[in-house]
């Protein structure tokens, strides 16, 4: 298990300053960002499932461990809401734009 601080460190892996519009893959930069964001934060999702699920299965699992796992989880899943909240907050503004 890494740092309890590495479900965030996708906030380091934005690029500042990218054109808009890039392509990579057939797919914006901006989409790929967004999609990585969205697996990593499965990811933690999902282990902590199984934190969880070893306690109560009685393998021995420690509490501490399953408790930050559960807390990554819930961290990530609210920064990206935030992340989501921005977006769309972002997209009504410009879609009310008089060109």
């Amino acid at each position: 298990m890494g740092s309890p601080l590495s479900g965030v460190s996708l906030l380091s892996q934005v690029k500042v300053g990218v054109e808009a519009g890039k392509l990579v893959d057939g797919r914006s930069d901006f989409f790929s960002q967004l999609q990585t964001a969205f697996n990593q934060v499965e990811q933690l999702q999902t282990e902590a499932n199984q934190q969880i699920a070893g306690l109560l299965k009685g393998e021995g699992e420690d509490i501490h461990q399953a408790w930050i796992a559960v807390e990554k989880a819930n961290l990530s899943f609210q920064l990206m809401m935030q992340v989501r909240n921005k977006i769309i907050e972002a997209y009504k503004e410009v879609s009310g734009m008089a060109f």
